[in-house]
């Protein structure tokens, strides 16, 4: 009998280590999206022969890889973390990665990176300010994802034109997989935005750079 109770013993003990050291789900926006709302942004941008250079920046509490949320019902100003899911990056990278696609598939336009040696007509700056999941309740969220970009002229540090872009949308689940879901589809739409604008902004100040 003790050695029957010492083999349970060492099962269960190996069954709560398999638990503790469980691998994180490890997330990231999924496969790149056919163009769709876009699709008026992205051919004025194939207008446009420009070489962009797009950086994005975060507040310290989101330069992380974490999937963050709230309690709007317990306490707004504090966001936790859901302990084995994370992003495989932080949200800032992951944005910025899905806005140069963006901008490399509308054509005419090219993206450069920061370590090219490249040098750019534009600078699109992006600073996140909010990616979290909100819980208004038990059981019941919604997603929000905020930032401001910047379009800036390299040469003179010139601020040509400035906008802030929020997307909210419903959470399929209560859940990190629900939030990843929720806040990929609003980051798209979001980017759907941003892309309408950054093609206005440069073909007005192509258009009056030629006069």
């Amino acid at each position: 009998m003790k050695k029957f109770l010492i083999i349970v013993a060492v099962f269960a003990a190996g069954c709560a280590a398999t638990r503790a050291h469980a691998p994180a789900s490890v997330y990231d926006f999924g496969l790149d999206r056919p163009p769709t709302r876009t699709a008026g942004a992205s051919s004025r941008l194939a207008e446009i022969s420009a070489k962009l250079l797009v950086t994005a920046t975060s507040p310290t509490w989101l330069d992380n890889p974490a999937i963050r949320y709230r309690l709007a019902y317990h306490n707004p100003g504090q966001t936790y973390i859901y302990a084995n899911s994370r992003w495989v990056s932080p949200p800032a990278a992951l944005l910025a990665q899905r806005v140069k696609k963006q901008i490399a598939s509308a054509g005419g336009s090219a993206v450069v990176s920061g370590g090219d040696g490249v040098r750019t007509d534009y600078a699109l700056r992006l600073d996140l300010e909010e990616f979290t999941q909100v819980f208004e309740m038990p059981g019941k969220s919604r997603v929000m994802v905020a930032l401001r970009a910047s379009l800036i002229e390299p040469g003179t540090r010139t601020l040509l034109a400035q906008r802030s872009f929020q997307m909210e949308q419903p959470a399929p689940e209560a859940n990190a997989a629900g939030a990843v879901t929720a806040l990929t589809e609003a980051s798209d739409a979001l980017i759907d935005n941003l892309i309408g604008w950054l093609g206005q902004e440069l073909s007005e100040t192509k258009g009056k750079a030629s006069r």
